[in-house]
């Protein structure tokens, strides 16, 4: 039976609010960007799902075709393609980040900092 990434990276998406397709896994990120986005999301106190592309050459892949975008890592917040570190930590700078993901239900107000 063939796999359909599209499908499982959508289903990963839809079933947890924050979605970081990353190398390596949150507790020991294999690239700086990949760091710097669980650093960040730590930092404003989300909760989030690391999905390591090293593990999966499909995956790794597929998220890439997923989003057309060519670089990992990869944000999702509520379904939608966020961007990767360069945007994220951008969105985090101007306190977006924190506006997104307040406004998504997904941190509360009293967690902003």
């Amino acid at each position: 039976m063939s796999r359909d990434i599209a499908q499982e990276i959508q289903e990963t998406i839809d079933g947890n609010p924050v979605v970081l397709f990353m190398k390596g896994t949150p507790n020991f990120p294999q690239c700086g960007f990949s760091a710097q986005c669980v650093e960040i999301l730590n930092h404003v106190g989300t909760q989030f799902v690391g999905v390591n592309v090293l593990e999966d050459p499909e995956v790794r892949q597929g998220i890439k075709d997923f989003s057309s975008w060519p670089t990992i890592p990869q944000l999702y917040i509520k379904g939608q393609f966020i961007g990767g570190c360069d945007i994220t930590r951008e969105l985090f700078q101007t306190g977006d980040l924190k506006s997104q993901l307040s406004s998504a239900g997904i941190i509360s107000a009293s967690e902003e900092g």
